[in-house]
């Protein structure tokens, strides 16, 4: 395989992760972007090329040109690469080679995967290749001398299909991304099924509706209600943990609030005990730190909590918002106050009547726009549909010296200065909390 390769759209989430392991790797590796971000400093900080904005002169003598879900054949990078007469791979065409020899732990599902990876690779030694950033390692990959790899397999383009799964766990398989798989809900679960039975050890939440129905398929099985007791929210050191007990194995400590939390760690747990000893895994498991913008606290202080979550579809969302509320009665906090930047107009209109549910229980709701992700704008009555809720509607929310402000027409309307207060969003609202914008 030839050593100089190029990514377009490297300060993707997903994309980064693979080039910072081929660089680790030994590979020569260059990237480009739109614009620059969090991501495309912290890969110039590592001795990667990055070039911003994507031009056709970026691409030059490299050998392989790697490109994001994102980018479209119009993409002049793109052309130049062909024009040249380059080997184009879509980034889920170039993981049979990132993945090849590896013992791979692929984690799968609408929900959770990130998490019950991060997790996963708190427990297990190994290379590990994740979309989000893990806190135990700062990075979305952790690069181990070692043939195990942890690797979160993603559905929203089938590419889960192009993994070689020693070990597939599945947190649960909701429907998600279905113009993908063109409103087909029998391609979508039988993609499902195809990744489970490439594997040679499968780790299943059986209480999800399609995994339940896998008669047919050997695995090992989690029955939420049955298998895990005793769940309960505590406070080490100020810190939230979720403590329960799994099956007869005892109880285990694992960081983050909500039966989400303790589900994922299970299915940690009963995939790792497949490798490891089941106390090395109790222990292991306090390794886990949380994933950024996975319930990631930025600040705390007696009055009030400032929560970062990646939370985009409306069970996500309810998740959230139910750990959220747990965790303001623990500290003694009055109100819950959600910010929601909507994700893809595609999205919103297709989940709209769950989305209008999911927000129950909180104090107050502010609602941003959408954030595109480069689709076209189509119109969607949120003062309409979300009525009951009495929203705030705003343009952005900046944070200045901690100072969080909800902003209008370039002015502030509201400080919010008590309670606990939490984004929801995959756009890039994380920036928005952070003051990174």
């Amino acid at each position: 395989m030839s050593n100089k390769i190029h990514f377009i759209g490297i300060g993707g989430i997903g994309l980064s992760a693979l080039a910072r392991f081929l660089k680790k790797n030994g590979y020569d590796i260059s990237g480009s972007d739109m614009k620059e971000s969090p991501i495309t400093k912290s890969l110039k900080s590592e001795d990667i090329k990055v070039n911003t904005p994507q031009l056709a002169k970026n691409i030059q003598d490299q050998d392989i040109v790697i490109y994001s879900a994102a980018i479209k054949e119009d993409n002049v990078e793109f052309i130049e690469a062909k024009k040249k007469g380059m080997l184009l791979l879509s980034r889920k065409e170039a993981l049979p080679f990132i993945l090849k020899g590896k013992k791979v732990y692929a984690v799968a599902g609408a929900h959770g995967k990130s998490t019950t990876s991060a997790m996963l690779a708190s427990v297990i030694d190994g290379s590990v290749i994740i979309g989000a950033e893990s806190k135990q390692f700062n990075s979305n990959m952790h690069f181990a001398k070692s043939d195990n790899m942890i690797f979160e397999a993603d559905e929203s383009d089938a590419s889960f299909l192009n993994t070689n799964p020693h070990v597939a766990i599945v947190t649960n398989a909701e429907p998600e991304h279905m113009e993908f798989y063109n409103y087909d809900l029998n391609r979508f679960y039988d993609a499902y099924r195809t990744f489970l039975k490439k594997a040679k050890i499968r780790v299943i939440n059986a209480e999800d509706d399609f995994l339940s129905s896998l008669k047919d398929i050997e695995a090992i099985r989690l029955y939420p209600s049955q298998d895990i007791k005793k769940i309960k929210t505590i406070i080490v050191e100020g810190e939230p943990y979720t403590s329960f007990v799994l099956k007869d194995l005892g109880t285990f400590k694992v960081f983050g609030v909500g039966e989400h939390i303790a589900i994922n760690a299970s299915l940690t747990i009963l995939a790792a005990m497949t490798q490891n000893s089941l106390e090395d895994v109790r222990e292991n498991l306090k390794n886990y730190k949380g994933i950024k913008k996975r319930f990631d606290i930025l600040e705390k202080n007696s009055r009030r909590v400032i929560i970062d979550d990646y939370a985009h579809h409306p069970t996500e969302i309810e998740v959230t918002i139910k750990s959220a509320r747990k965790y303001a009665r623990l500290l003694g906090l009055k109100k819950v106050v959600a910010i929601w930047q909507p994700h893809k107009y595609s999205r919103t209109i297709d989940n709209l009547d769950k989305f209008k549910e999911c927000f129950a229980g909180i104090d107050e709701l502010i609602i941003l726009p959408v954030f595109t992700a480069g689709e076209e704008k189509q119109s969607i009555d949120f003062k309409k549909h979300f009525k009951n809720y009495k929203p705030l509607f705003a343009d952005t929310v900046i944070n200045v010296n901690n100072h969080l402000k909800i902003i209008k027409n370039h002015q502030a309307i509201q400080d919010l200065e008590d309670g606990v207060i939490i984004g929801l969003g995959a756009g890039d609202i994380t920036y928005q909390l952070r003051g990174e914008l």
